[in-house]
């Protein structure tokens, strides 16, 4: 006889009504095993870009759960924040000076207002629902990890830890790795880890992730720490899933 079946539930679903952004966004969480809101223990906060269901989510918080396992220990229990994506060559890119960039993409370069989004309301938002500690971690692939980039160069001090994998550097004639980066700046001094990671995709994807690498390892400053990996094997559509679990791998070593 088959008994009565009943919903596999991963995780809260959040909703967040950004006056920034003028709309409503979901968020994804998965949350430890005997996460309890009425004890004292807090957790290391992931945030990750393209974080929709039918997006990276349920695959990223497969690896945050294993990793943390006892017997696997390279991850400390950890809450992930997936933001799902509305509009991400809207929410991911600075404005661009290519014209047929901008006729084919007519809704682009806003991550201005997205990163606001994330200082000023999501992590507010977040960090007063859940019972979070200090360490905050980005996770963003292609242009997420063009906007992962940005947030890196343009204010730092929103995440201790930034994955950055196959960034679209290639974006507005490669402007980003122009700029004064505030991050290898005398003025910042916390202490950031950096995981970088490209695979077998097209030529300049490879070449500017190797310029941001060559920039940031060309800065003396000591409280940056950056790691960055190759992946012959992995293209652009599968590298995220390996290189996160790598990124972890060596994170922990750091430690």
């Amino acid at each position: 006889m088959v008994k009565k079946s009943s919903a596999f539930v991963l995780g809260p679903i959040d909703q967040i009504q950004s006056k920034i952004l003028s709309e409503i966004r979901t968020l994804n969480i998965y949350l430890p095993p005997g996460y309890n809101s009425n004890d004292t223990t807090r957790y290391p906060i992931i945030y990750l870009l393209d974080g929709s269901a039918d997006e990276d989510f349920i695959h990223i918080a497969g690896l945050v759960q294993f990793l943390n396992f006892p017997w696997v220990n390279v991850l400390p229990e950890s809450i992930l924040v997936g933001i799902a994506t509305v509009d991400r060559r809207r929410d991911f890119t600075f404005p661009t000076t290519i014209e047929k960039d901008k006729k084919a993409y007519p809704t682009t370069g806003k991550s201005k207002a997205f990163i606001d989004f994330i200082e000023f309301e999501l992590q507010p938002f977040i960090e007063k629902k859940y019972k979070a500690t200090a360490s905050r971690t980005i996770i963003g692939q292609s242009l997420g990890g063009l906007l992962a980039t940005e947030i890196l160069f343009k204010k730092p001090e929103l995440f201790s830890t930034y994955f950055i994998v196959s960034p679209s550097l290639w974006w507005d004639n490669e402007s980003l790795l122009r700029i004064k980066s505030k991050v290898i700046s005398q003025e910042f001094t916390r202490p950031v880890g950096l995981y970088i990671a490209v695979g077998n995709e097209e030529k300049v994807m490879q070449a500017d992730t190797r310029k941001l690498v060559s920039i940031l390892r060309a800065s003396p400053k000591k409280n940056i720490t950056t790691y960055f990996e190759y992946f012959p094997k992995e293209d652009h559509g599968t590298i995220l899933h390996n290189a996160v679990y790598k990124g972890f791998q060596l994170m922990k070593k750091k430690k």
